[in-house]
């Protein structure tokens, strides 16, 4: 071989084997055709993290809040669990009045057929919207926001989007565990069909409330109900396995939710009584998301549920789904529903409002 080959092939090598210079025989596994079952898990330097200076001054706010200090602390039986619910829903509760002036919306606490709920509307419904029905299903890792608690969200949607929504006060531990949640937002959704028209009607909710989006979806599919027209599940628990990245890349980062060793996960198994936490009506990633109708996630770069939502958008597309995908800047859980002032909650609802009205018949 003559020294042009001789030099051309020396080249090759050089960046097949750069991989070993560079990270040592475990990168020299990670190339094509060479088995690896297993990798070693990084070890990451304690750091201090900015508030981001690009977000509006509420979120900065938000953003800057310290875990609270008893993060890891959580009920240990059904009646605190109970206490925790009811004080926690006092305190919310106090702050709806003002939230509904500020948005110009009424609401009416209703029983849909024996199921409790609420009759969230906005004081204007623009002509397009008035044939169209939400179904919304709230929040706080199905044990939290009791009774009219649990209608933040869906004011914000009716106030910023200008629709009727119905909002689902599903049962929860300790009066019923799973699938009680479930059983009640499909009561509501089988009565909202006698109501709407589906193709004008959607279902949206944060959370709890995004995972039972997408619950109830996998169920009427099920069933062989008529589906909404298009869906909105809000950083959804989508796995309570806790498999995803972001469990760990987010863990002490978000300050809500903090971790996985904190109460939402305990809340989870406390709702799931002893079922299996893989069972797609409690953990819906692993369902079958074929013939989904349209979806818009929504969720933060300090999420610990960031990498739920991002599957959840990942399986939809790989469903042949249309999916929509929001990522706000620095907000841990839902913060972009926390603070009806700031101009990335006007914006996050904005633009479900704007996906709602594509996809939703007038």
């Amino acid at each position: 071989m003559n020294a042009t080959g001789d030099a051309a092939i020396g080249r090759i090598f050089a960046q097949v084997l750069r991989p070993v210079a560079v990270g040592g025989f475990l990168a020299l596994l990670a190339l094509p055709g060479v088995a690896q079952t297993s990798y070693p898990a990084r070890e990451i330097p304690a750091r201090t993290l900015p508030v981001p200076g690009d977000v509006s001054l509420q979120m900065q706010k938000m953003i800057a809040v310290a875990p609270r200090a008893d993060w890891e602390a959580f009920p240990q039986t059904a009646e605190e669990w109970k206490t925790l619910a009811t004080t926690g829903a006092t305190g919310a509760i106090q702050a709806l009045p003002a939230l509904r002036a500020r948005l110009h919306v009424k609401v009416e606490a209703t029983t849909i057929d024996g199921v409790r709920a609420y009759i969230v509307t906005p004081e204007e419904i623009p002509k397009e919207n008035r044939n169209r029905l939400l179904v919304h299903v709230h929040g706080g890792c199905y044990v939290l926001s009791p009774g009219e608690a649990g209608t933040a969200e869906a004011i914000l949607m009716a106030g910023f989007g200008h629709f009727k929504v119905i909002s689902v006060d599903y049962r929860m531990p300790p009066e019923a565990y799973f699938p009680a949640a479930l059983d009640d937002a499909m009561t509501v959704w089988k009565a909202a069909l006698k109501m709407a028209d589906p193709k004008k009607m959607a279902i949206f909710g944060t959370s709890a409330g995004g995972a039972l989006t997408l619950e109830m979806i996998l169920q009427a599919k099920k069933a062989g109900l008529p589906l909404p027209a298009a869906i909105a599940p809000g950083t959804p628990m989508s796995d309570v396995t806790k498999t995803g990245d972001s469990f760990q890349t987010n863990a002490l980062v978000d300050n809500v939710l903090i971790s996985t060793a904190g109460l939402c996960d305990a809340a989870a198994k406390f709702y799931a009584n002893g079922h299996d936490l893989k069972d797609p009506l409690l953990s819906p990633v692993y369902g079958d998301f074929a013939g989904f109708p349209p979806a818009i996630l929504t969720t933060g770069t300090r999420d610990l549920l960031l990498s739920n939502t991002v599957r959840v958008h990942r399986k939809l597309r790989q469903a042949g789904v249309e999916a929509s995908l929001q990522v706000y800047e620095g907000q841990s859980h839902a913060q972009y529903s926390r603070d009806d002032t700031a101009p990335e909650t006007q914006e996050a609802f904005g633009e479900i409002a704007a996906f709602f009205d594509r996809h939703l018949g007038k």
